[in-house]
């Protein structure tokens, strides 16, 4: 699993009546077993150290600088 600063993680549940948590990634503690340092939507911060198909990461969206 390759994972930056910043990107956004989703991790989905196993029961239909709960909805996916999604945050961003803060600091990598580790990266095999991957472990990350999360701010989640809500607030949280949390140390996730995801399942095997349990998190989608989803690569932070990059902006381009202007000239001015």
């Amino acid at each position: 699993m390759h994972a930056k600063i910043g990107d956004r993680v989703v991790v989905e549940t196993e029961r239909a009546s709960q909805t996916a948590r999604h945050g961003v990634i803060e600091e990598i503690l580790q990266e095999e077993p991957p472990r990350f340092r999360v701010q989640w939507e809500d607030g949280h911060e949390s140390i996730l150290t995801p399942a095997a198909g349990a998190l989608r990461v989803e690569k932070a969206r990059r902006t381009k600088s202007r000239a001015t």
